[in-house]
């Protein structure tokens, strides 16, 4: 987009904060060890197997590109719009992230906190058309709600710290999780998997410091003063033993029992932690194939179609919503994302896909393109739904012919008029 002189832009600027510059750039207290804006992880789920899956989700999401585009009168993609909004999603989110950066931060955030705001922060009302561009933007944290406006908690780039703003709702893209139910609820899958996750944690730190929490049966009763001397010299003399061993053995009298305690926990632990993790794999529509690399085209295609399509098209829908006017939409402009079907199938294989629907005259070419997010062909016969291996009948040529003479009748008829 072509820029404009300072003192315009300036006049017609709005920022978030309401412009609260720190005053000179001074920064008071020092700059930061690690970068403020980063999306920090739920408490509950910065030590589990949830970060690698979220992370997992995101990353594939991010990868999905989303772009504000201008339609044709048959309302398929045209052309790609050139705008703040496309610049914030796809080159420039604001001064610390890409716009796949601010993308991947988006999805991260919203399947870690259940919903998210993605905020537009710097916009700048262009008086040429009249139209609001987007400068940055910011993934914000979702503290309440109120009837017409939502308070966030957003990373402010002109003071360096999170501060809570209010907005009101219909200039916020506010975005939930599709898988809401599964990974945000207290009482779902994910969250139960994390809690018994967390128990874990407590029982394997409890092993690692050497505490085995057993109790040991002596073959007399403990009720005088002695007894308790000699029971603790008992234990004393098995604690010396199993100090002084390398692999932690020790031996017992014949008449003593000795019972573990954490270790039927720990088994009943590992069984629900197993259990639940094969649910929420299955209700995700993930598998550890695809985790560790190793899935097939087809489970790949699963996984595509059925957890990060929904997500995508959450945030996509919102957007679409929220920041296209409806004169922009009566203009046929919209938002979409793309996937890459080459990334997904070799080319061979969409190949074969587009000879088939275009040849049985299932789709024509120009629905086969938008398909795979390719610009419609300006050709007419790639709107024809009709066999192209297959040559035209007599008498489809004959009407072809037909309404080509009748057209250059008509035209000879036209010009004789002006003419006479």
């Amino acid at each position: 987009m072509a820029s404009r002189p300072l003192g315009s832009r300036l006049r017609h600027a709005w920022n978030a904060f309401l412009n609260r510059d720190p005053p000179g750039k001074i920064y008071i207290g020092g700059g930061y060890s690690n970068r403020p804006d980063r999306v920090r992880l739920n408490r509950t789920n910065d030590r589990t197997i949830m970060t690698a899956i979220n992370t997992r989700i995101a990353m594939d999401a991010a990868a999905i590109t989303i772009n504000h585009v201008r339609l044709d009168e048959n309302g398929r993609y045209d052309e790609t719009v050139d705008s703040g909004l496309n610049s914030c999603l796809n080159l420039s989110g604001n001064k610390d992230q890409t716009g796949r950066s601010l993308r991947f931060d988006l999805f991260l955030s919203m399947l870690d906190e259940g919903v998210v705001a993605l905020v537009p922060i710097d916009t700048n009302y262009d008086t040429r058309t009249g139209k609001t561009e987007f400068e940055s933007m910011r993934v914000g944290k979702v503290l309440e709600w109120y009837p017409d406006d939502v308070r966030m908690e957003v990373y402010n780039d002109r003071t360096g710290l999170k501060e809570e703003i209010t907005l009101p709702k219909d200039k916020v893209a506010i975005i939930e999780n599709p898988f809401y139910a599964v990974m945000n609820e207290p009482n779902g899958t994910v969250q139960r998997l994390i809690r018994k996750l967390n128990l874990m944690d407590v029982v394997d730190e409890q092993v690692g410091s050497n505490k085995l929490d057993m109790i040991i049966q002596l073959p007399y009763v403990i009720r005088t003063d002695a007894k308790k001397e000699q029971a603790e010299k008992r234990r004393a003399e098995i604690e010396q033993q199993l100090a002084n061993s390398k692999y932690g053995i020790a031996y017992t009298d014949g008449t003593e029992h000795i019972t573990q305690l954490n270790r039927s926990l720990e088994n009943n632990l590992l069984k629900t932690v197993e259990y639940l993790t094969n649910m929420a794999y299955s209700q995700l529509g993930i598998t550890p194939e695809i985790m560790n690399g190793t899935a097939s085209d087809a489970v790949m295609t699963n996984y595509e179609n059925r957890t990060i399509e929904p997500i995508v098209a959450a945030v996509v829908d919102e957007i679409r919503r929220k920041f296209l006017t409806e004169e922009d939409r009566a203009n046929r402009e919209s938002v979409m994302y793309f996937r890459d079907p080459f990334k997904l199938t070799p080319v061979s294989t969409v190949a074969e896909m587009a000879d088939k629907f275009t040849r049985n005259e299932i789709m024509t070419s120009n629905e086969f393109r938008q398909a795979i997010g390719m610009k419609p062909s300006k050709d007419p016969k790639a709107d024809e739904l009709r066999n192209a291996n297959i040559s035209q009948s007599s008498e489809e040529i004959a009407a072809q012919n037909k309404t080509i003479t009748a057209g250059r009748d008509a035209v000879e008829r036209s010009i004789a008029n002006q003419n006479g």
